[in-house]
């Protein structure tokens, strides 16, 4: 499996509208974050989102994203969603509606934000977005890989992280439910939301992450959904080793682990979801 980072900003993206600040102004690519999102690349050709941010078009022009064949919803927030009009081009292209995986909360408040694709009076002439929303309720086969939906907070609303193989994405979050944790053990690879050093009430602060990425244990850890606070070599040189920021534009090539079946009959079986 192959990993994009279309996004690693926060919903203001960076640098910020009307903002002055080092980071900002900084000649630093990786100081250049779109709103968050990844791309998955898997072997048997299937290629997935993670979320639609409203850069979206921008993200697929600049990374060569041609198809997608899945979305998967971590939660329906602007950021995270409105790129969702885009995807029609894909439809175009490929002769279909997409499937969009989410919790049932998130596919409501989508159905809501959308309602013009949903709603059979809508003029066709201008093209809508065609989404197959599919509501998530325990792990699921999607490119030869299980898919492990990670049950999240994010303030106090309940989000969805993923977990695939040993890899997981655990954006906008400031919680790990207990039934959680053992979901993300035994990982290779932990991308984790480090919102920025000052304390927010639905995202790690730096520190927090930090801790929760100790507990974890995977053999790396990178950041994401940061805000301009967080110059990415000025922050990346005060980490500890095995963590780091990601960057939009970091690809990373990531081999499945023989233990998902095991760990996605246990959370079943667990009653998770």
């Amino acid at each position: 499996m192959q990993i994009t980072f279309l996004g690693t900003g926060t919903s203001a993206g960076v640098p910020v509208i009307a903002c002055d600040c080092a980071t900002c102004r900084s000649e630093d690519p990786r100081d250049k974050r779109w709103r968050p999102s990844l791309a998955l690349a898997f072997d048997d050709g299937t290629s997935v989102l993670v979320d639609a941010s409203p850069d979206l078009r921008a993200q697929a022009l600049r990374f060569r994203i041609t198809r997608v064949d899945a979305i998967l919803l971590t939660h329906a927030h602007a950021d995270h969603v409105l790129g969702l009009d885009d995807v029609r081009i894909y439809n175009f292209r490929q002769g279909g509606a997409i499937p969009c995986h989410g919790a049932a909360r998130a596919l409501a408040r989508v159905r809501r934000m959308f309602d013009y694709v949903f709603d059979p009076a809508t003029p066709k002439g201008g093209g809508l977005p065609q989404l197959a929303l599919r509501e998530l309720v325990g792990p699921f086969s999607l490119g030869g890989a299980t898919v492990i939906p990670v049950p999240l907070l994010h303030g106090t609303l309940p989000v969805l992280g993923f977990r695939i193989g040993s890899f997981a994405y655990l954006t906008d979050c400031n919680a790990i439910p207990d039934a959680s944790w053992p979901l993300l053990e035994g990982l290779d690879t932990l991308v984790l939301d480090a919102l920025r050093h000052k304390a927010h009430r639905t995202h790690f602060t730096v520190d927090e992450a930090v801790a929760v990425a100790r507990r974890i244990g995977a053999g790396r850890t990178l950041f994401t959904h940061m805000t301009h606070d967080l110059p990415h070599a000025a922050t990346c040189a005060a980490l500890p080793a095995g963590i780091s920021l990601a960057y939009d534009g970091l690809q990373l090539e990531l081999a499945p682990a023989a233990t998902a079946g095991l760990l996605a009959a246990g959370c079943a079986a667990a009653g998770l979801y």
